[in-house]
């Protein structure tokens, strides 16, 4: 059984959404009269889904969203909106809600929609009761040292840890964060060969000899090599380049007051911060990355 709440404070458009919904077998309506008697209802009975007017006394239909991202954002919403709430109706949207319908419009339109975002709702549970029961997945990539190129490779790993682990947005910026200074020092430091130092004295030097390195042998034909081995616990990305390599233990400690202002060392210090491992080879052109699904 599906429980749907309503919520609205006219008791005329409550009745008209009650009807139609119930008119659906196998789904069960409750109702709340505003916002505030909405988070009590939900509290006492777990709605699978909520409909509500955009517009009502006490807290509105989008301060209800907001509260519901903060405890029962699992929960999917549908506005009830009315004419003229149209821009109100586009900032619930973005703020969290999964559709809406016009109030003009329940008759033709509550149903359906409500039926669909159900479907999508259980799809998505679905696919994350499947990605929960991974074994492994592993992924390997060569690039060029293309900035644009690594950026998106962040993009990609995020997306999947958000797809695997349905990791939240605070720790996907994190995690994507740590790659690309990964990254990033694969190219400026290790195939290009362009030092922190330069970068330190002169800003735009740095960068116009990156680029001019980028067109020219032997650091043109290097590439970026990056691997993920992904499994339902933890995740694990070894980027390795094609430039010489360094000695890791000769990096200035970057949590040194002196030090936290200057270039030296601050994508390794941001890559320990975000990583629950982060480890060279000998040679220095490789850096494995471990990030654990539950972080101590």
């Amino acid at each position: 059984m599906t429980t749907i709440l309503v919520v609205d404070d006219s008791s005329v458009d409550r009745k008209l959404a009650n009807g139609l919904l119930l008119q659906e077998s196998g789904w069960n309506v409750i109702e709340a009269v505003d916002g505030n008697a909405a988070l009590e209802v939900i509290k006492a009975s777990s709605p699978d889904i909520i409909v509500t007017d955009l517009q009502m006394p006490g807290m509105t239909g989008l301060e209800l969203i907001a509260s519901l991202r903060k405890s029962h954002s699992h929960v999917p919403v549908v506005l009830m909106t009315s004419r003229g709430n149209e821009e109100i109706a586009v900032e619930a949207l973005q703020s969290g809600a999964s559709s809406y319908v016009p109030k003009r419009s329940l008759a033709t339109m509550l149903v359906d929609t409500v039926r669909r975002v159900l479907a999508a709702m259980h799809e998505s549970r679905k696919h994350s009761e499947l990605m929960n029961r991974i074994g492994e997945r592993t992924e390997n990539f060569v690039l060029e040292n293309d900035v644009n190129l690594l950026m998106a490779m962040s993009r990609h790993f995020q997306t999947v840890l958000a797809d695997v682990w349905s990791l939240d947005r605070t720790d996907r910026l994190r995690t994507g964060t740590a790659l690309e200074e990964a990254l990033l020092n694969a190219m400026y430091h290790g195939n290009l060969e362009v030092s922190s130092e330069l970068k330190e004295q002169d800003h735009q030097a740095f960068y116009a000899l990156a680029e001019e390195r980028r067109q020219a042998a032997p650091w043109i034909d290097r590439r970026i090599h990056v691997n993920l081995r992904l499994t339902a616990h933890e995740a694990t990305f070894v980027i390795r380049d094609d430039g010489k390599g360094f000695d890791p233990a000769t990096l200035p400690d970057p949590t040194d007051p002196e030090n936290l202002a200057r270039p030296f060392g601050r994508g390794v210090m941001l890559m320990r911060a975000f990583m629950d491992e982060v480890n060279y080879n000998a040679s220095g052109n490789e850096v494995t990355l471990q990030r654990k699904r539950v972080r101590n």
